[in-house]
């Protein structure tokens, strides 16, 4: 506000309640010290702050309603309109051994704890002597890791050597969300209902453990099912994981009764799937003095992640194929390759095409043969 008052002039400030006539007055007069600003900018400001975190708010509660940006509690509220319940972490389940000083087996109590890396494990149960099921402390992925010597969190007189061993069920972590929002909107896609091919696979894959099924119709005659599982680590299940899935579904002592969660009618048998021993044999030009036995761990690890990534699509597969050129591209992504030359799977030239039930296991890898 600019304005002058001429000698002898008298002048008048006209305005509505709350306009600044009183303020202006002090200000000339000294009570209040003078503001730069704008009468139009201090008053709107503060209603367009609120409108722009009003507008933001409204975006955000936008993503949080549609389930194709919702995440965490919120994505939940959406699942649980089709009945999907996001899979809660699940603990892994290993086989522990244990000697005694004169080295033959040892029986520890059950409910002893052991620490094993950076997980806990508690004896629960006797398989054989000296062979024990330790299940994880904390549920997860985490306890599928740690392999070798335990450590023992209880004192238990006599035990002289504690071995973490196989995973027999592997932990699972929580479900993330895109897992989750995968099966929300594959739920409008085939309805699961009353013992049909969506509803049994929504069932096995929300066992612990479980990472992928194939279901068969009639295999051994009218009103029986058919189901291959592969575990959650993509491999072969382990025997407990197989026996844990088939007394959920149709338990073998009542098979056919419905006192599983397979419909009364349905006899359904659970079986592993078959591991397909692949043999590899490939020589590598390698970078100055690095070597075949410095480099052969991670040519291993390479070929399960590629296996892995095979098994991950086995349910929807009728049969997997192991490419030569895939063998190769994973070999030449390791630090120090420079070529591979005169690649056999399992001795031939060829890719390797597995059956339906099949999955590929990496056997022997050789260098130079």
């Amino acid at each position: 506000m600019s304005f002058e008052v001429p000698d002898g002039q008298i002048v008048t400030l006209i305005g509505a309640n709350g306009a600044g006539k009183s303020t202006t007055l002090r200000s000339i007069i000294g009570l209040v010290p003078p503001r730069e600003g704008s009468i139009l900018y201090d008053a709107l400001a503060p209603a367009c702050a609120e409108l722009a975190v009003l507008y933001t708010e409204l975006e955000t509660m936008l993503d949080r309603a549609w389930p194709d940006t919702a995440a965490g509690a919120d994505l939940d509220k959406k699942a649980a309109e089709r009945s999907l319940v996001r899979a809660p972490a699940s603990p892994a389940v290993r086989e522990g051994r244990f000697t005694g000083a004169d080295g033959e087996a040892f029986d520890v109590p059950i409910g002893t704890r052991f620490s094993g890396g950076a997980v806990n494990f508690t004896v629960t149960e006797r398989r054989e002597a000296g062979v024990f099921r330790l299940t994880a402390e904390t549920p997860g992925s985490a306890g599928n890791t740690w392999f070798g010597t335990l450590f023992p969190i209880d004192y238990v007189e006599g035990l002289a050597g504690a071995e973490l061993g196989e995973v027999l069920v592997p932990g699972d972590d929580a479900e993330d969300d895109e897992s989750l929002r995968a099966r929300y909107f594959g739920s409008f896609e085939s309805q699961a209902f009353g013992g049909n091919r969506a509803d049994y696979r929504e069932k096995v894959l929300s066992l612990p453990g479980v990472g992928g099924v194939k279901i068969f119709r009639t295999p051994e005659g009218g009103g029986t099912v058919g189901l291959t599982l592969v575990d959650s680590l993509w491999g072969v299940p382990s025997d407990d994981l197989v026996a844990a899935v088939q007394a959920a579904i149709d338990p073998v002592s009542g098979q056919g009764d419905g006192a599983g969660l397979a419909p009364i009618g349905h006899t359904v048998t659970v079986r592993p799937a078959v591991g397909k021993t692949i043999d590899v044999a490939l020589t590598l030009t390698l970078e100055g003095s690095l070597t075949w036995e410095a480099v052969r761990p991670d040519a291993e690890a390479a070929l399960r992640a590629y296996f892995a990534e095979l098994v991950q699509g086995w349910a929807d597969a009728s049969g997997l194929t192991v490419r030569l050129s895939q063998v190769e591209t994973r070999m030449l992504d390791i630090p120090g390759v420079l070529d591979v030359q005169g690649t056999r799977l399992n001795g031939g030239l060829a890719n390797v095409t597995l059956k339906e039930e099949e999955i590929p296991v990496l056997g022997v890898m050789s260098h130079g043969a």
